[in-house]
């Protein structure tokens, strides 16, 4: 595929094209309004924001010809089934995570994160360059759903716990909130894992029916009070190394659109992608040091945890690839991908980092 080709269908380097827009170039177009289901809260103001990034940019771009109403998560369907209400036609557009859906196939991951996967960055340059867009699309066809990326939380914090986890054998038995895939590599290191929604994750702290929790890291974490609870900080999320959101748009009603609209959603999704991963590394240092100040013990999970975890993810996966095919296929070029990104961050980038972030 030609790289000017491929720029075009994925929505990167758009936004020049559409800078160059004036809103008159939509003066003769029909008026689209469409309704945008959320899978967030809106207290979760910088995920949830993502959303009205997209629908304020792409009002402005068009001169207010394309109108997107946001809904939050249970306004019109319940957060963990956006992708349901896209593929049946009940909104046109969402914006969720692929992952939440791994119930219908695991392959839908990686759309979002794999444990031991990409950072934001590799994220990104996988699904704009390195064919991850094309892969998730294709998979993604089946739900009558065309994806966009559309926001990232960088890499996330490894939850909160009630005690402190000093080897492996400390996971013994601990119930904790995680979800997805994650919630399959704790089970494998002796941990009990639970699947609960965000608003329930305090009570089920508060009155022990859960020794842990993971949600998403300082920022977000700070607000729903866990450190009132849990005291110790665990560091990173081994599964989610990133975590990409994305916006996924009905297939008709985007076959449906002018193709100076496809243009103007592909550059607002865009700025939504970059615009969130930028704000929560504005907003997390800040949250990490209120926290420390409100007596957070910050760890790093013990080196035998995620020795054990990281053997554990990838039999997994090789154990999925053997039954399931569309998870081999993108897991084959994910896993080469990901091999060469980071051998190339381990010579310049984390060399880098690593001596910055050991300076007093």
């Amino acid at each position: 595929m030609k790289r000017r080709d491929f720029l075009k269908g994925a929505g990167a380097g758009l936004g020049v094209a559409a800078a160059a827009m004036s809103p008159k170039a939509f003066a003769d177009l029909p008026t689209i309004k469409w309704r945008l289901a959320s899978s967030f809260p809106k207290s979760l103001d910088t995920i949830y924001g993502g959303a009205d990034v997209l629908a304020d940019r792409l009002n402005k771009i068009t001169g207010g010809k394309f109108q997107i109403r946001v809904y939050a998560g249970g306004e019109i369907v319940p957060g963990l089934q956006v992708l349901d209400a896209v593929q049946q036609g009940t909104v046109e557009c969402g914006h969720t995570a692929g992952y939440y859906y791994v119930g219908k196939n695991m392959a839908l991951a990686f759309d979002t994160a794999m444990p031991f996967g990409l950072t934001a960055r590799q994220q990104n340059a996988w699904m704009y360059f390195g064919g991850g867009l094309q892969l998730t699309r294709e998979l993604l066809k089946e739900y009558n759903i065309i994806n966009f990326p559309g926001g990232n939380t960088g890499t996330q914090m490894g939850g909160w716990f009630r005690k402190e986890i000093k080897s492996l054998k400390d996971l013994s038995g601990v119930k904790m909130r995680i979800p997805g895939i994650g919630g399959k590599v704790m089970a494998k290191l002796g941990a009990v894992p639970q699947t609960l929604a965000g608003g329930d994750i305090y009570p089920a702290l508060e009155r022990g029916a859960i020794d842990a929790a993971e949600w998403i890291g300082p920022y977000d974490d700070e607000k729903l009070g866990f450190y009132k609870i849990a005291k110790h900080y665990y560091y990173p999320a081994f599964w989610e190394g990133s975590t990409q959101l994305s916006f996924y748009v009905n297939s008709h009603k985007w076959n449906e659109l002018p193709d100076a609209y496809k243009q103007a959603f592909e550059t607002a999704a865009a700025e939504a992608n970059v615009n969130m991963l930028a704000e929560y590394d504005f907003k997390n240092p800040q949250a990490i040091m209120r926290l420390v100040k409100n007596g957070v013990k910050l760890h790093a999970y013990p080196k035998d945890v995620m020795n054990a975890a990281y053997k554990a993810t990838f039999e997994l996966y090789e154990e999925e690839a053997k039954t399931n095919p569309s998870f081999a296929k993108i897991y084959t070029e994910w896993k080469k991908f990901r091999a060469a990104e980071n051998q190339w961050f381990k010579i310049a980038e984390a060399n880098y980092e690593n001596f910055i972030f050991s300076q007093k």
